[in-house]
């Protein structure tokens, strides 16, 4: 059975950083696609950073601006995402996701699913 487990959110003032982690069992991270997803208030989730299964390369929506960097630690079998510099836009509920196919900002390729972790950035 797989688990994907998201921490690290919190409160966080604007032009503060946050870590989220994504933690799995079931799977190995090195096997799969691993997106960061985000959900504003009111809004649909968007897909906004993945990292590849084959080369590790990661990608991000261009809204991001190089504020975010997604990571892997194949030991903890775990990604991260780096995030500086954020803003009240930045607020939401952020969702890990698997797929064994290939890096796609989009949730209806993902299969598998954290319960997603709220970070709320204060103006």
């Amino acid at each position: 059975q797989v688990h994907l487990v998201e921490s690290g959110g919190g409160l966080v003032q604007t032009g503060g950083s946050l870590t989220l982690s994504c933690a799995a069992s079931g799977l190995i991270m090195d096997d799969y696609a691993i997106t960061w997803f985000r959900q504003a208030p009111g809004k649909e989730r968007d897909g906004i950073a993945c990292l590849t299964s084959s080369d590790g390369r990661p990608y991000y929506t261009r809204s991001l601006k190089g504020r975010f960097t997604i990571s892997r630690d194949n030991a903890k079998n775990t990604v991260y995402l780096q995030m500086n510099d954020l803003q009240p836009e930045d607020r939401g509920d952020y969702y890990c996701a698997g797929n064994d196919e290939r890096c796609v900002l989009v949730e209806s390729y993902y299969k598998y699913w954290g319960q997603g972790i709220q970070v709320t950035v204060s103006s």
